[in-house]
């Protein structure tokens, strides 16, 4: 499988790579996995929504 950093994912995705770390963090990214100190997302994962907007509310991706 292949992975991308979260500079990669954030450039594609469009958001800061801080939000990834959460998204990751919070188990969101579905696949993501850390080694070491660095977060790894499958190159084929979609982008999770914000769920701070009403927009975001009961759904999880883009």
């Amino acid at each position: 499988m292949d992975y991308m950093t979260l500079k990669e994912a954030s450039e594609k995705w469009v958001v800061s790579p801080r939000w990834i770390n959460y998204y990751c963090a919070d188990g969101r990214i579905p696949g993501a996995v850390k080694m070491a100190a660095i977060w790894l997302i499958p190159k084929d994962a979609r982008k999770p929504i914000h769920c701070r907007t009403k927009r975001g509310k009961g759904l999880h991706y883009e």
